[in-house]
């Protein structure tokens, strides 16, 4: 591997380990997902699962299951830049858990060029939409 490889790797793995950590901010017990958004070596926006503004923060019913209204970790990461003059357009994304379709679909239209991920879903619709988009993905395993 070449030094700047190394160094991309190196910089990869900080920030996931960072995504991992803001995950610890959800309030959903089935799992906890954490996204931060970095353009020009810079954090532009972060996120994690959970329901919306003004909601109370129970993500799962009665029986265990997630509600529908819970928002993904990269949504709300994506829909915080909306609301900010900071520009995806371009930005890596690093993400604990890989992006469902949906997910997969906003970072697209949000011009999001690079997902890494630490933690695979056995679906991989996201993985694969994001692939055809010309998205450069990687995996990082986080025990390495």
């Amino acid at each position: 591997m070449d030094t700047t490889n190394e160094k991309q790797l190196k910089v990869d793995k900080r920030y996931i380990r960072m995504a991992s950590i803001w995950a610890g901010n959800s309030y959903c017990t089935r799992r906890q997902v954490g996204a931060l958004i970095v353009k020009d070596q810079m954090i532009i926006s972060d996120g994690y699962n959970g329901t919306p503004s003004g909601f109370e923060n129970i993500c799962e019913d009665e029986n265990n299951v997630t509600k529908p209204y819970v928002l993904h970790a990269e949504a709300n990461a994506i829909t915080k830049i909306a609301r900010s003059s900071n520009s995806s357009n371009g930005a890596t994304m690093y993400v604990t858990a890989s992006p469902c379709i949906e997910c997969a679909k906003l970072i697209i239209q949000a011009g999001i060029k690079r997902v890494v991920y630490s933690e695979k879903y056995r679906l991989e619709d996201g993985l694969d939409l994001l692939r055809r988009a010309n998205v450069e993905v990687v995996y990082i395993n986080p025990n390495e």
